[in-house]
């Protein structure tokens, strides 16, 4: 598989296109990861209000209970603790439920800003990259084998410009028709070149 053109030029520009997009989805990554942590500090209200609701409800719970082994009044009077420790339950429901809220908000918001930056990385430089790739990998192929000229000849006329094909003589075309080497051997190399590649070995 061809991942890098053999001349300098293009591999210089394909590798640092590649360091790029990887520097660039890190930093991305980094800041959706640095935005959720921030948003996930709002959720210490949270926690702290669910903390002291339970706090709370354990210890009105626990004076209720003895309370309540108060000889003749203790039944009538676990009445008003028992609610209190259900109000200070309620609270800190409340807090668990902010404590879920803000996480969700974190998750929805870091994701929001990973849509574009990577979508721009899978829709746009990742298509191109794999095509050349392949295209890349089939030319290297056929460079070693001796009916490939003619099949890379053929690509250069149907994909390159006209200009630059007719810049190697007048009659290129007819010369490819008679099967004369030196036009067949010029345009494959024209297509090699053109995919960053070396001529036949």
């Amino acid at each position: 598989m061809q991942i890098y053109a053999d001349r300098f030029p293009r591999a210089a520009r394909q590798l640092a296109t590649d360091l790029i997009v990887v520097v660039w989805v890190y930093l991305w990554i980094r800041a959706a990861t640095w935005l959720h942590d921030r948003v996930g500090e709002l959720a210490g209200a949270g926690r702290t209000l669910e903390n002291a609701g339970t706090g709370l409800a354990d210890n009105l719970a626990d004076v209720g209970g003895r309370v309540g082994r108060v000889p003749l009044v203790g039944d009538e009077l676990t009445g008003p603790f028992e609610q209190a420790a259900g109000a200070a339950r309620s609270v800190a429901a409340a807090g668990q439920e902010q404590q879920d809220l803000v996480g969700e908000l974190a998750l929805v918001l870091a994701a929001t800003m990973l849509v574009f930056p990577l979508g721009l990385v899978l829709f746009g430089w990742l298509p191109l990259r794999v095509r050349w790739i392949r295209r890349a990998s089939a030319a290297a192929r056929l460079r070693g084998v001796p009916a490939g000229s003619d099949l890379l000849a053929l690509r250069a006329l149907t994909t390159r410009p006209l200009g630059t094909i007719a810049a190697l003589g007048p009659d290129v075309a007819a010369g490819w028709r008679r099967g004369d080497p030196a036009v067949t051997d010029a345009l494959a190399e024209l297509e090699l070149r053109a995919l960053g590649l070396r001529g036949r070995r």
